[in-house]
């Protein structure tokens, strides 16, 4: 038999229901979970077999099953509450930022990451830096704020991690699944993808954009993996933080620059450009250049002007956020791009080094590019700010390194996507109705003292029996891989207990988070430890 083509047949989402598509391409959902309990209604066992996955899940779900909840009285009722929900939120004009800045609803941030932490369905971040910049554009979504994001689409997403027998990582990549994941290819007018280019050393690359719609922000990846590109080039973005040294500034080359690139030929006119840490420094000489080449005007005159358009938030002082490339690579991919700025080749190298570097001992640092050109800089807590200032101090010699203009914003959550449904009833029950919607307001919180100790004690237990009993499946899994047999797995997972305090680390264990340093003054958290016991 000679197979020639394949279909598949999607199934019909019935008329009365037909919000769950629209809903489905829309990360609302990601913190809203009223939404996602419907899929669970309709057939549990698929959803559980999807990951929890609302796009592949409308795909594969039976028609029978469609049309059975469509005509469920009390399935409608939680869908249409779900659908007015959604709509008041998407239609709202009555937001925090329209209240507090009424003159600037002209303005846009264009804010830029290398990952992205909104859903485990979308596998594009690998740790803190990307669950912030989820946390980024789910709170400004809520807030009003007008902000469009840039980011890159990898399509091996970051490895999936593995404990072997030995206790030792082991890495594994798969593809994600384009198809079943809520993103949209962005097109022109005739339905073509609007590319963007850029001049590399072996041939131009050639990036397309994909839109995810969180809340009322759009988030645009910017991917290489498509047929005009060289196979080399298509490799680029497929990774987080993946390949060699080259790659990665490719892929910094990419997101700086192209993703500038992209948001013009999409009609954007940001006001302000977020660069949340340095992975995206490029996008500096590239608004440097464009400016040139609009106004006329000089290097000098240009970088002032972009300064006051630009934002940079350093995380930490470990190379893994601040890259520092070879000198040679950095003359490969810019070769006479100084020369369009109108400035020397030592003059570009010097925007990423330190005032007094020597040129040929000193690497190109993003941070540093950084550093020099935003106008606001900021670490991610007031200790933090206080460190960063000593740390580049060396970046302003002529002022004492504690008056470095490094400022701070402590790192916050969004608070309704980390917030367990236990709790979230009772806040609910003891706050002001739609509390979620003023979070930033402190008359929001001055009820949470009125929560019973035992009522909110018991949500904890809940989640924390919930939490152990996904360790001991995962455990338990692990361990049979590995050889072990039923009476050592039983001895190692008995250990994990409700009523015992347990500490853990969540993915990885690196050494640059100080796992130890709870243990550095053990007369210190001894007594912490004793003072919790005491209150509980």
């Amino acid at each position: 038999m000679y197979i020639f083509n394949r279909i598949t047949v999607n199934p019909q989402l019935p008329k009365r229901i037909e919000k769950l598509s629209e809903i489905g391409y829309n990360l609302w959902w990601s913190w809203n979970t009223e939404f996602l309990k419907l899929f669970k209604e309709m057939d549990i066992d698929l959803w559980e077999s999807v990951n929890k996955n609302p796009i592949k899940f409308l795909k594969l779900v039976t028609q029978e099953k469609l049309e059975k909840a469509a005509q469920n009285p009390e399935f409608l009722k939680k869908y249409d509450k779900v659908v007015e929900n959604f709509e008041d939120y998407m239609k709202s004009k009555s937001n925090w930022f329209d209240k507090k800045y009424p003159d600037n609803k002209n303005d846009l941030i264009a804010y830029f990451s290398a990952e992205y932490g909104l859903d485990q369905t979308l596998p594009i971040y690998s740790g803190g830096l990307g669950v912030l910049s989820g946390d980024h554009l789910k709170s400004a979504s809520d807030l009003g704020i007008p902000l469009v994001a840039i980011g890159l689409l990898y399509k091996n997403g970051y490895f999936n991690q593995k404990i072997n027998g030995s206790g030792a990582q082991e890495t594994e990549y798969k593809d994600i699944d384009i198809e079943n994941l809520p993103l949209e290819s962005v097109k022109d007018s005739e339905g073509k993808d609007i590319l963007v280019a850029l001049h590399f050393p072996k041939k131009k690359i050639y990036l397309k954009a994909w839109k995810v719609n969180v809340g009322r922000i759009e988030l645009y990846l910017l991917d290489s993996d498509i047929d005009a590109n060289i196979p080399e080039y298509r490799e680029i973005t497929k990774t987080l933080y993946g390949g060699d040294r080259e790659m990665r500034i490719q892929q910094e080359i990419i997101l700086g620059q192209a993703g500038v690139a992209m948001l013009k030929a999409l009609g954007y006119k940001p006001t302000i450009y977020h660069m949340n840490e340095g992975h995206s420094s490029f996008l500096i000489l590239e608004l440097i250049y464009n400016l040139m080449k609009e106004k006329q005007i000089s290097f000098p005159i240009a970088r002032d002007i972009i300064s006051a358009k630009t934002v940079f938030t350093t995380h930490t002082p470990v190379p893994a956020g601040n890259d520092i490339f070879e000198l040679s690579l950095v003359e490969k991919y810019f070769e006479g791009y100084w020369d369009k700025l109108g400035i020397t080749k030592q003059e570009f190298f010097q925007m990423g080094m330190k005032p007094n570097a020597k040129i040929d001992t000193t690497g190109f640092n993003m941070g540093i590019l950084a550093l020099k050109v935003a106008g606001k800089k900021n670490g991610v807590s007031e200790l933090h700010g206080a460190v960063s200032r000593e740390l580049f101090g060396e970046v302003w010699p002529e002022i004492a390194a504690n008056e470095s203009p490094i400022t701070y914003v402590t790192n916050g959550i969004h608070t309704c996507s980390w917030l367990s449904p236990y709790l979230k009833e009772l806040y609910n029950k003891y706050l002001i109705p739609y509390w979620q919607d003023k979070i930033y307001d402190n008359e929001v919180w001055k009820k949470i003292a009125d929560i019973p100790n035992e009522e909110l004690w018991k949500a904890h237990q809940e989640r924390k029996v919930k939490m152990l009993a996904v360790v001991k499946e995962n455990t338990i899994n692990r361990l049979r891989r590995c050889g072990y047999n039923y009476d050592e797995i039983m001895k190692i997972v008995d250990g994990l207990d409700p009523n015992a305090l347990t500490i853990g680390f969540a993915r990885r264990f690196a050494t640059y988070k100080r796992a130890t340093l709870i243990f550095k003054d053990l007369e210190r958290i001894t007594q912490i430890l004793n003072l919790s016991l005491i209150h509980i």
